[in-house]
Formats: structure tokens, C-alpha cells, sequence
């Protein structure tokens, strides 16, 4: 596997120092799916992730992902670009200073969320994994594990109904299901996905794909049918505030924001103007340090949480999961796509039956490493 990234070393000054970062690769995380993973906006057929490794003095190394985010215009080639030339800023700091590094991060790479979580994610491991504690204790070690969601992505609904059996029998009874881009299509995959079982626990992801007056209709359809959702996310487009107001006031059920939250300004305003009742926290899109504050914002003013994720490995979702756990209070957790992958490339922490991410075991860091096939 080629690296795609610079691995540079630091000088004496940084050799000397035993959390001083030495080095900071990256390299691509390419990987097979078994299925497609479509929503409104298009569909993901392969992955074309980016892996990170920071190590640091003492030989401590700490693994970090980024999965792009196409509709920011963010591409695997541009991921590892802005990592090989931010990472290479970060050779001879001290780990332990992580918080300015992080911030440094963050002001270099403005508005470039996957490169910001890779470089994030792998400088915590290796600070986390150096100190003996499992990276949800740096967030507060509120909880030691959450349960996951499973998925229906957009698809026929004979065989969204036979998705949703094979998510019953994982033991997991909260289905998120993706809507948004045919109304009469995802009617009947929705209705299809209620039938396999009473007391489902249904949430609606349009992606953007729904305009609040097609979102509210959608509703109002399901509720003839006897279907109340408990949460609808993001059903208005990315920059219609107004939008989410309107689904929020006339829907009948609590809704999300997900693409319409990009920075701590959005969590600010939502929050000044409450057009929705939870935030969908994605590592992806911030970086850990901004999602972190955001995720305090919104605590501090009483809006829902939700931790969620683009198609990622299990190392950057079980980041996740540290992330939720540590800082507690999630009602919704949608950490799923690692069932997308073909063949697992890592090991460790791993999305267990019902959903659950069980951190109780993990001891330093976030407690996955890269099969042997993707590590340079």
C-alpha cells in the first residue's frame, strides 16, 4: 500500500521529549462495501477513506480517520494533501499541549472537517494510549458504552423490509430509515420497514432532499397510517432555516439538524433560534476540538444530541462512540456504516449485538488499530 502522505521527523529537540510528536503519516483507506449506501443526494458505493498515524518520541502511535465529505467539496486526494501539510506542523510539539494543537488545527484547516478529524483523532489516541486512559475519560467518562441505530438506506421496499429483519435479529429495534427522494417510494419503504415488527423505534433521514412543505406531507401521510417517527432529520434544505422551523412547528415530531449545522456559529444560532430540537454531531464535519464545543453549546442550551458519522471504518466510529459516551447525554446515536464494510480493516472496538459500542474494556486510547493489510 502506498503512503500517500509525508512522514516527517523531528529534530533532537523533539527525539528528547518522550510525548513529542516524531512523526505524522497518512496514507489511503481504501476499502470494499457489500452493499451500497444510498440516500438522497446519491449513493456510496466504495470507500475512499484516509488513515492517519501520529507517533510520538517514546514509540507511542495513535490511528486517526477521515472519511470526505463530497458535498463540501472535500475528496480523498484534497484530505490527504491538507493532513500531509498540516500534520507536518505538528512534528516536535509536545502532545501534551494538545488543546493549542488543536486549535492550530483548526485555524489552518477551516471548513476541511475530514482532515481536521483524522489529525484530531489520531493525535488523541496517541496522547490517550501514552497516559493509560481511554479516550472517553478525556470527555468526561460519563458512560462507558451507547447503542447504535442500524440503517435503511434508500431501496425498494421488499428489500428494505428484508433489511429491517436482518437488523431485528442484530437485536437492535431503533431503524433509521433514508427518505427524500421520491415521497410515494419512501412511503411504502417506511411502511415496509414498520411491518416487520410493532414497537419499532423509526427515525427519517431526508438528507436535504425534502423541502418543509414535502417533509410535513410525508409526516401527515404516515401519521393516516398509524407510523409517528420519533425523530425527522434535516427535512429542509442546508441553508433554509425557516424550513426547519416549519417541520418543526407543523410535523408533529421532533426534528434534527445535520447539514444545516457546519460550525460553531450554526450550533449558535440554532440555539438563539431553535428551528430544531437535536443536533447531529458528526466528527467529520468539524474536527474533534469544534465538535466537542458544539457539543457543549448545545448541551448548555438544552437542545437534543445525536452522534452520527459518514461511511467510516470502526476506528473513526468507535472515536465516536468515546466522544458520546465520555461527554453522555446522547438520546440518538447513529454509528452504524462499519456493516457496510466488505471486511472489517480494523480491530478492536467494534459495533456489537443490539448496536451497542462496549468501551468498558478498552484501557488507553480508543482501542482500534488497523489490520495489518492497511498499516504501512
Amino acid at each position: 500500500m502506498r503512503s500517500a502522505g509525508p512522514s516527517k521527523r523531528g529534530g533532537p529537540a523533539a527525539r528528547s521529549r518522550p510525548g513529542a510528536i516524531a512523526a505524522v503519516s497518512a496514507w489511503p483507506l481504501d476499502a470494499a462495501m457489500n452493499a451500497p449506501f444510498e440516500i438522497a443526494s446519491g449513493a456510496e458505493t466504495e470507500v475512499r477513506n484516509v488513515l492517519v498515524r501520529v507517533s510520538l518520541a517514546d514509540g507511542t502511535v495513535g490511528w486517526g480517520e477521515g472519511a470526505p465529505i463530497s458535498y463540501k467539496g472535500e475528496t480523498q486526494a484534497s484530505t490527504l494533501r491538507e493532513v500531509g501539510s498540516a500534520g507536518a506542523s505538528l512534528v516536535g510539539e509536545d502532545a501534551a499541549g494538545f488543546r493549542p494543537l488543536l486549535e492550530r488545527l483548526d485555524e489552518r484547516l477551516e471548513g476541511r472537517g475530514a482532515a481536521r478529524a483524522a489529525l484530531s483523532m489520531a493525535l488523541l489516541d496517541a496522547w490517550t494510549r501514552r497516559h493509560g486512559m481511554p479516550l472517553r475519560m478525556l470527555f468526561g467518562g460519563a458512560e462507558d458504552r451507547v447503542r447504535s441505530d442500524v440503517t435503511v438506506t434508500i431501496e425498494p421496499p421488499e428489500r428494505a423490509k428484508a433489511s429491517a429483519r436482518r437488523i431485528l435479529a442484530l437485536g437492535v429495534r431503533t431503524i433509521k430509515i433514508k427518505v427524500g427522494k421520491d415521497p410515494d417510494e419512501d412511503l411504502e419503504r417506511v411502511r415496509a420497514v414498520a411491518s416487520v415488527s410493532k414497537g419499532l423505534r423509526l427515525m427519517l433521514d431526508a438528507n436535504c432532499g425534502f423541502g418543509p412543505s414535502e417533509s410535513v406531507r410525508f409526516l401527515a401521510r404516515l401519521k393516516r397510517l398509524g407510523i409517528v417517527p420519533v425523530l425527522f432529520e434535516q427535512p429542509a434544505r442546508q441553508g433554509d432555516w425557516k424550513g426547519l422551523a416549519e417541520v418543526r412547528r407543523r410535523g408533529g415530531v421532533p426534528v434534527a439538524a445535520d447539514e444545516s449545522v457546519q460550525s460553531r456559529a450554526d450550533a449558535w444560532r440554532l440555539a438563539r433560534e431553535r428551528v430544531a430540537d437535536v443536533v447531529n454531531i458528526k466528527l467529520m464535519k468539524y474536527g474533534l476540538l469544534e465538535a466537542w464545543e458544539i457539543a457543549l453549546l448545545c448541551k448548555a442550551a438544552g437542545l437534543g444530541l445525536m452522534i452520527g458519522g459518514m461511511v467510516e471504518s470502526s476506528l473513526a466510529m468507535a472515536c465516536a462512540a468515546h466522544f458520546a459516551a465520555g461527554l453522555g447525554g446522547f438520546g440518538f446515536v447513529d454509528l452504524d456504516t462499519p456493516l457496510w464494510f466488505a471486511a472489517d480493516p480494523m480491530r478492536g472496538v467494534a459495533i456489537g449485538r443490539g448496536g451497542v459500542y462496549d468501551l468498558a474494556s478498552v484501557k488507553a486510547g480508543i482501542g482500534v488499530v488497523p489490520r495489518r493489510a492497511y498499516a504501512l
